[in-house]
């Protein structure tokens, strides 16, 4: 079934072409989610809520970009909401606690695997990791960033910065160990 055959059939409220829709999605989507979650379970509330704006919102896919983009942004959009309902956000660490150092040109994460990765990220602070996500990853600028978290640009940019630093610090101490 086509995505355009798929949202019709979701549109029309048939459940065979919604489940086809979650089962085409589902995997990409919890990846998606995850990278925003300290726990699977957190990850999984993230999911549901999203496809659920999902079929409630279908119609209003236009098609004119990829259904999967489409559901990427609502699933992005529901883990900050979901962020922001449900944790005190953070967006701010002190300085002390980020363990900044100077980044060199280390090639110390070229043989990671994409798990060894996400499970770095999910351990960064959540200001860190919501920002590292949508900037790195998601490929928002850091004035949407700001925006959609209610941050300056400025806290943005330097959240990204201590984030690939921490990162960075956790890499080689992969290595190291």
């Amino acid at each position: 079934m086509t995505d355009e055959e798929l949202v019709k059939g979701c549109i029309s409220g048939n459940p065979a072409a919604q489940k086809l829709l979650f089962d085409r999605f589902c995997r990409k989507m919890m990846g998606v989610c995850l990278r925003y979650a300290e726990r699977t379970e957190e990850a999984e509330d993230m999911m549901q809520n999203g496809f659920i704006r999902v079929f409630d919102k279908i119609e209003t896919f236009r098609g004119t970009g990829s259904l999967e983009g489409w559901i990427r942004k609502i699933m992005v959009n529901e883990s900050l909401t979901y962020l922001r309902k449900n944790k005190a956000m953070k967006m701010n660490i002190d300085i002390d606690d980020a363990k900044y150092v100077i980044p060199g040109n280390s090639h110390v994460g070229e043989s990671m695997n994409e798990k060894d990765l996400l499970k770095m990220i999910q351990q960064l602070p959540m200001g860190f990791r919501t920002v590292f996500n949508m900037y790195a990853i998601e490929g928002y600028s850091h004035k949407e960033i700001a925006e959609q978290l209610g941050i300056t640009e400025g806290t943005s940019k330097s959240q990204y910065s201590r984030a690939k630093a921490h990162l960075q610090n956790m890499l080689q101490a992969e290595k190291v160990s």
